[in-house]
């Protein structure tokens, strides 16, 4: 049988709702805290058996459905010839960014074997470690954040120099992305080759721009990343609810929503969608963090199986914090019992 997240990716009939986390590999874990003390985030990635180790140690810690490798979205692209240092609190920042037609053709669209064994074998590692029921989610970063990335030189929420290249220097922006797509399609059919059960494209920052400029800029090429692999694909970004519909028309069995998307609009525009929990509730008390995620169980109501949405309920719940029983109190209704104690 295959993963349960590659069945529910397929919209076929499945037992329950998968369950897995953005960025699950890292951050809070302990295992992975002291991993850091001693090793960068390029030097884990070179070292398979660590990367595998990250990688797994959600999985056994939380029980979720999936494993989502522990990488980053601009390993791809040091095979290309580029100089991508990690600043901690910053993010990504390029010695020499790319922005004239000459800087492009300076780039290389490396083979991933050459360019990121060690990835390649962090995959296998886990793969092989997984229960069959488990998927593994490889990923790579969208045309438009990574080019971004290396038109601005470090991370920016504005993309002024980047929109300045689209419009004033299509030539180059075009030329640019094609090496791009072509790398990020080598990269994720080698993932899926050495095991991966479905894929990413992570275009974190593409809200940025307006529906034309997305169609003209960046569609293309994402069509064709996600086109790229015979496995289910997500494709993701934030703050895009004014390019769901073209996201969608461009690709991906799963669309992922943000913490500003309800879910309602979410189904209307796709047949697949994960997400829209923010995050930063985790911040919050405990009994926040129920009440967000039971607010969403409506939503659900009449989608897939009522097997499904029960797995839903009971498994996130227990998740976080262990409070299955929690499922019958969500805040909408104990606002609205509320109401009718009043009235």
């Amino acid at each position: 049988m295959e993963p349960l997240l590659v069945r529910a990716a397929r919209r076929e009939p499945v037992e329950r709702t998968p369950v897995w986390f953005m960025r699950q590999a890292g951050r809070s874990l302990p295992g992975y805290r002291e991993i850091r003390k001693r090793y960068s985030l390029f030097e884990v990635c070179r070292q398979p058996e660590l990367c595998a180790e990250v990688t797994l140690e959600p999985v056994r810690v939380h029980g979720v459905d999936a494993a989502v490798m522990f990488a980053d979205i601009m390993l791809p692209i040091l095979g290309m010839g580029i100089d991508v240092e990690l600043v901690e609190g910053v993010g990504p920042v390029i010695a020499e960014p790319v922005r004239t037609m000459a800087d492009v053709e300076r780039l290389q669209v490396p083979d991933p074997e050459e360019a990121v064994p060690f990835i390649l074998e962090a995959v296998r590692l886990v793969r092989g470690a997984l229960a069959p029921e488990q998927a593994l989610v490889g990923f790579c970063g969208g045309p438009f954040t990574v080019a971004g990335y290396l038109v601005e030189g470090k991370p920016t929420r504005e993309f002024a120099v980047t929109k300045r290249c689209m419009y004033a220097s299509p030539d180059v922006w075009h030329a640019l992305c094609e090496k791009l797509a072509a790398t990020s399609e080598a990269y994720l059919r080698a993932t899926v080759e050495a095991g991966a059960d479905a894929v990413q494209l992570f275009d974190s920052w593409v809200g940025a721009l307006s529906r034309d400029d997305y169609e003209e800029f960046v569609a293309p090429y994402s069509k064709r990343i996600l086109e790229a692999v015979d496995v289910p694909t997500i494709h993701f970004g934030t703050g895009t609810s004014h390019l769901l519909e073209t996201m969608t028309e461009t690709g991906g069995d799963v669309i992922g929503l943000d913490w500003r998307v309800p879910l309602e609009l979410g189904w209307e525009l796709a047949s697949a969608v994960q997400g829209n929990l923010d995050p930063a509730v985790l911040l919050g008390p405990r009994l926040l963090v129920d009440e967000t995620f039971l607010d969403g169980l409506p939503a659900l109501e009449g989608v897939g199986t009522d097997d499904a949405v029960d797995g839903l309920r009971v498994d996130r719940l227990e998740l976080l914090h262990g409070h299955p029983h929690l499922a019958a109190h969500g805040r909408r209704r104990r606002r609205r019992a509320a109401a009718e104690n009043t009235g």
